[in-house]
């Protein structure tokens, strides 16, 4: 039997690769919107981050989010990103 080759991507905090299924995927919309995406399969731009406030608060300090998405993301995105990620 042929075994399933796993998806990897590359977390913004922590720059490890990891399995697509144990990350959360952030989107940047058409409209410019960037939001969580908890289904993983809504249109835009995505990035890709650990489940942990660690690694989050990596990324927003090397403004990483920025350079994924090719826009400057709002604080108050952040706030609810972080309050989304720690529930």
């Amino acid at each position: 039997m042929k075994t399933r080759k796993v998806p990897m991507r590359m977390c913004l905090g922590c720059q490890e690769m990891k399995p697509k299924k144990e990350l959360l995927r952030i989107v940047r919309t058409p409209e410019g919107i960037v939001e969580l995406d908890p289904t993983g399969k809504r249109n835009g731009r995505g990035a890709y981050l650990c489940p942990s406030s660690v690694c989050f608060q990596t990324a927003v300090k090397e403004r990483r989010f920025r350079k994924a998405f090719g826009v400057d993301v709002d604080p108050e995105v952040f706030a609810n990103l972080e309050g989304k990620l720690s529930s």
